[in-house]
């Protein structure tokens, strides 16, 4: 699994699963080119893991409804360390040739002691339209959605006491 290195982050990303193993937000930084990962890499580790939710007044983050956000990052790695003042970032953003833009879309949710769940995210640069934008807005919507039926049969589950009870459904002495 591809997540982007955090260091000391106020935050912990985690990438959603779906119920076949599947991973949306994996998928799609395995599909981007080394130049839009660094990118990335720099934004989730400078920005998202270290300021979460905080960044929901700015640029960063907007706010989808039903705990949905958008991490919206429009800078290269070279000026995402160039702002939030990350030596090493800016060393491995100086040899990554910058090809155009960078206009990355990750859905994300926060969630339990300072988890940002990944969804999953999308190259706006490669198709803004608005019609693309509302079907991975929807496609995310449906990830969330299974992520917290996901989450409701894991608390199920534990106050069941893991599922451990005897045959019979009689408790254990």
């Amino acid at each position: 699994m591809l997540v982007p290195t955090v260091t000391s982050p106020a935050w912990t990303p985690e990438v959603f699963v779906d119920d076949n193993g599947y991973e949306p937000f994996t998928s799609f930084i395995e599909s981007v080119p080394d130049f839009t990962f660094v990118a990335l890499d720099a934004a989730v580790r400078l920005v998202l893991s270290v300021r979460g939710l905080e960044l929901a007044r700015t640029q960063w983050l907007k706010a989808l409804g039903d705990g949905l956000h958008e991490f919206r990052v429009r800078h290269d790695a070279e000026e995402i360390a160039r702002m939030f003042g990350d030596d090493e970032a800016l060393a491995v953003a100086t040899g990554v040739s910058r090809p155009g833009p960078v206009l990355l879309r990750v859905f994300v949710h926060f969630h339990g002691d300072k988890v940002i769940l990944l969804l999953s995210g999308y190259d706006k640069g490669d198709d803004p339209s608005k019609k693309r934008q509302e079907r991975e807005i929807a496609a995310a919507r449906k990830y969330l959605r299974v992520w917290k039926q996901q989450e409701s049969k894991k608390k199920a589950a534990e106050r069941r006491g893991g599922g451990n009870r005897p045959p019979s459904g009689r408790k254990r002495r």
